[in-house]
């Protein structure tokens, strides 16, 4: 029996050594990939700080009326491209125009009235003058009075009329020499032009000059049209919204990390960015420009309050800025809140925690808006022109 069973049992040992040396393979194939897994964790995966909490920013703009008017027109509707300085919505002229005419009118009423002023001055100094003359004649009849009356050629009652005929003289020189210095005073220093009530009235109508243009609503940006809100026949007031426009070509993501993945995090540091929009097919390539100054539950409508009894942590995090190059944003366009996922090389840590300091130069600006004042000024100075003659 045991010759029999002697086969068997070289079999059956052949078989375990064949297990041992697989298992023994396997083993080493585990170990090997994990020491792989660790070098690659290493030199690669340490250096990467990843997350998909991160959604695309960018600038909503908000365009709104300056002036109070009745909308009559829409030249461009949501999801339509618009150029900076296009003219997107019309309001009713009638009432600016007729502020304008009403202010055209008291400008040239307010030149006439100190045409008016300054020929009163002249008319005060013949007064005074004239007023002189009287005094002059009063003194000359009371002298002459005098010797009379020392004679009793005449009564004492005529010279005390000579006498009070000399003080009423005195007293209207006065009264004429005070209207005459009030009279110079409303206008002295200044020619009828440059007066302060005809600046005043000036001013007025370069206002209404400009509400009168501000009827035509124009793009401040480039950008597309969203939410419209404005309809025709609506009232516009200024600050309420009517539409907004939002540049594509001024976008960024704000990649939302734990606290504790910030640990490493630097302006500065390249970022690579996917979009759920195109998948894996297209990366971004951007930048670390700056980290937010509080968590977002921080700056939410209604924080957390903490210093209640019954209190669980949980993890905050931070919104992480990332400038996107503008040449693969032309390439291939994103849009305001679309997810995105962010990886940020973090193997330099040498760059600042915190962001740069304001540039000296304006960050956004806009010329669409600016108006031609000249062209005001000019409107108005030949108005003052044409009420002097």
């Amino acid at each position: 029996m045991t010759t029999e069973n002697q086969p068997a049992n070289a079999v059956k040992t052949a078989n375990n050594k064949k297990r041992n040396t697989v298992l023994a393979g396997i083993t080493v194939l585990f170990i090997a990939a994990g020491a792989a897994y660790a070098v690659y964790y290493q030199a690669v995966l340490s250096k990467i700080q990843e997350t998909d909490n991160a959604y695309v920013g960018g600038n909503l703009v908000n365009l709104s009326s300056q002036v109070t008017g009745t909308v009559t027109e829409i030249r461009a509707d949501d999801t339509q491209m618009v150029q900076a300085g296009a003219p997107l919505v019309t309001l009713d002229a009638a009432d600016a125009d007729v502020a304008l005419a009403q202010a055209d009118a008291k400008l040239g009423a307010a030149v006439r009235r100190q045409r008016q002023r300054y020929a009163d001055v002249g008319q005060y100094g013949a007064t005074v003058a004239l007023r002189q003359l009287e005094l002059k004649s009063a003194e000359d009849d009371l002298a002459r009075r005098l010797p009379l009356a020392a004679d009793h050629t005449i009564s004492s009652e005529e010279v005390a009329h000579a006498r009070q005929a000399v003080n009423n003289a005195r007293a209207a020189v006065a009264v004429a020499m005070k209207q005459e210095q009030a009279a110079q005073a409303s206008v002295a220093g200044v020619d009828v032009s440059h007066h302060p009530d005809v600046l005043a009235a000036k001013a007025d109508y370069q206002a209404a000059w400009l509400a009168a243009r501000r009827n035509t609503i124009v793009a401040p940006v480039s950008g597309y049209i969203a939410r419209r809100a404005v309809q025709v026949g609506a009232r516009a007031t200024p600050g309420t919204a009517l539409l907004s426009i939002v540049p594509l070509d001024q976008l960024w993501v704000d990649a939302n990390f734990k606290e504790s993945e910030l640990r490493n995090i630097r302006v500065g540091q390249p970022a690579t960015v996917e979009a759920d929009m195109y998948g894996n097919k297209v990366e971004f390539h951007g930048k670390v420009v700056g980290l937010s100054a509080g968590t977002g539950s921080a700056f939410s409508l209604l924080p957390a309050q903490n210093a209640s009894g019954n209190w669980i942590k949980v993890v905050q995090r931070l919104p992480v800025r990332i400038a996107l190059d503008t040449a693969e944003l032309r390439a291939h366009p994103l849009r305001i809140g679309l997810s995105t996922t962010v990886k940020v090389d973090i193997s330099k840590t040498d760059g600042p925690v915190l962001g740069a300091a304001m540039p000296q130069q304006p960050v956004y600006q806009t010329a669409a808006l600016s108006q031609p004042l000249q062209q005001a000024t000019t409107a108005a100075d030949t108005i003052i022109t044409r009420n002097l003659h």
